[in-house]
């Protein structure tokens, strides 16, 4: 009796057990009765019928590294949905531009389930119905570009996939919130024609670099030259300025002094002699003695007048003897 009531309790027990769920904070598990939708649990806890409840198995990609080393994505069952945003990498694909160039795209895609409900009865396999979709709608938004706008344009790809996706993921309960284009590769041939023409770019905007230098080296020396020489005409003028106006500083004080001079022999003169006939045969002096300088001059003759200067002269000294 006593084992009999221990199994009882056991089995009671182990049922008890058997319907407990803890769920996780972001996550939700869908259950069924009898086969039926039942209720979505949200986080916390949880107690369910024990085999008239059950969880509804949900299909998700799981990451696995393989005996080589290398990292695959494998599909695996689990009653948990999680709410959280999930990255997916996809497998590089190829895909066709508008010119008929075939690129290799590696591309990353963020989404999140929002509605567990729809994730699980709306769509059979949710991780390779966003993968196809992706993919079918990559091929078509670079089959519309060119190869060099696909290059450039790796925003506008972006954008315009995750409207298309989030549009279209909708009634499966996802929310796409942005998609990214990791690695765009070009053929190898491609790839060379773009480093030959990238290295053709470069070295004509060195040549030109190069030639404006040489240019702005050019100006700028033409223009301290011209700065010197401007500088060199301003300093010989103002030395001739300074020069002129010390000649005339000192013809001015010459002339002042031989007017203080003759004043002086007016001075002395006055009343007793005639000045005017004074100065005028000194100047004769000097004349005459200009012209008797150097070697090869000679006097071979006086002048009539001399003997009128020099009549001036023996007065003068007659004058001054009476002083």
């Amino acid at each position: 009796m006593f084992l009999t009531l221990l199994i009882v309790v056991v089995l009671v027990v182990a049922l008890i057990f058997k319907g407990v769920i803890i769920v996780q904070q972001q996550e939700a598990v869908i259950i069924e009765s009898l086969g039926k939708y039942s209720q979505t649990l949200g986080p916390g806890f949880h107690w369910i019928m024990p085999f008239f409840d059950m969880p509804r198995l949900m299909l998700k990609i799981q990451k696995q590294k393989g005996l080589d080393g290398r990292v695959f994505n494998s599909y695996v069952y689990s009653p948990r949905i999680d709410l959280r945003e999930t990255v997916y990498d996809f497998p590089r694909q190829n895909v066709i531009t508008k010119d008929n160039v075939t690129i290799s795209i590696n591309a990353l895609l963020y989404f999140q389930i929002v509605d567990a409900k729809k994730a699980i009865y709306s769509i059979e396999n949710l991780p390779e119905a966003i993968e196809k979709l992706t993919q079918t709608n990559l091929r078509n938004l670079v089959g519309q570009l060119a190869l060099d706008e696909t290059l450039v344009s790796r925003d506008t790809i972006n954008d315009k996939l995750r409207e298309v996706l989030d549009r279209a993921t909708d009634k499966w309960g996802v929310k796409v919130n942005r998609v990214e284009l990791q690695d765009i590769v070009p053929p190898a041939s491609i790839q060379q024609a773009m480093e030959k023409e990238k290295k053709a770019e470069q070295d004509r905007r060195a040549t030109i670099l190069e030639a404006e230098g040489i240019k702005r080296s050019a100006v700028l020396t033409a223009e301290g030259e011209k700065e010197a020489a401007i500088n060199k005409a301003e300093g010989e003028k103002q030395a001739e300025i300074l020069r002129a106006e010390g000649i005339a500083q000192a013809r001015i004080i010459e002339a002042d002094a031989e007017k203080e001079a003759i004043n002086r022999i007016i001075s002395a003169l006055s009343g007793n002699g005639k000045p005017d006939q004074y100065l005028i045969a000194m100047k004769y002096l000097e004349t005459l003695s200009d012209i008797t300088k150097g070697s090869n001059n000679k006097v071979v003759y006086m002048p009539y007048e001399a003997t009128g200067i020099l009549s001036s002269v023996d007065g003068l000294k007659q004058m001054f003897d009476k002083k």
